[in-house]
């Protein structure tokens, strides 16, 4: 008999410590999910676990959305949204300035490259600023004005590159966020649909 006892005592605390285990791992669970912080889609995820899961008078069992959340929600993901869409036209404006820009170094460096072969065809008669100077030094310095156009005409073309890959990936992101509100929306409303028709067949029962 009092080892039945002791069999018993011993199984009822292993039973609440599983219990506490259980409880203490969905608490952790929970608080990674946040309706006012983290992704949209941990947002999401908060009020699937928050909401729902409740039991009427009767006994039947119901899914509830606060509507706070979902106008919050839906604040967040508006937020969202008009940030990646500005960052989409301010990616725009910058890659027309620096096409603007290039196409002005490429028309100084063609007239330079202009300058320099009439430059070349001249003889003794060279004259830079109004001095005379070399053959030699008036090729060196004039190289040396064109490497440096070449230089700066290579910066803005990698500019306009990586310009091009940020706007690229702000519309593959915007893409992604659209394409995530759009399914988490209609979950939302097919959970909404369902809570209404579950509440509707109840109307109906108390009806009759």
């Amino acid at each position: 008999m009092k080892f039945l006892l002791k069999a018993a005592v011993i199984l009822l605390v292993l039973f609440n410590l599983q219990s506490l285990n259980a409880q203490a791992s969905t608490d952790k669970d929970d608080e990674k999910y946040s309706l006012n912080s983290g992704t949209i889609d941990n947002q999401f995820e908060y009020i699937f676990r928050k909401s729902g899961n409740f039991r009427g008078t009767n006994g039947q069992r119901y899914e509830a959305v606060k509507t706070a959340w979902l106008l919050t929600l839906k604040a967040h993901v508006l937020d969202s949204l008009k940030t990646t869409y500005k960052n989409l036209e301010d990616s725009k404006a910058t890659v027309a300035n620096q096409t603007k820009e290039i196409e002005d170094l490429k028309g100084k460096l063609g007239n330079t490259q202009t300058i320099l072969d009439q430059t070349n065809n001249e003889k003794n008669n060279m004259s830079l600023l109004g001095m005379s100077t070399s053959k030699t030094n008036y090729n060196v310095i004039m190289w040396s004005i064109i490497a440096g156009l070449a230089a700066l005409l290579l910066f803005f073309i990698y500019k306009f590159k990586n310009s091009n890959s940020l706007t690229r990936e702000a519309k593959h992101k915007l893409d992604e966020v659209e394409t995530e509100f759009e399914e988490h929306r209609r979950t939302a409303l097919e959970r909404e649909q369902k809570v209404r028709r579950q509440l509707q067949d109840e109307i109906n029962k108390n009806k009759a």
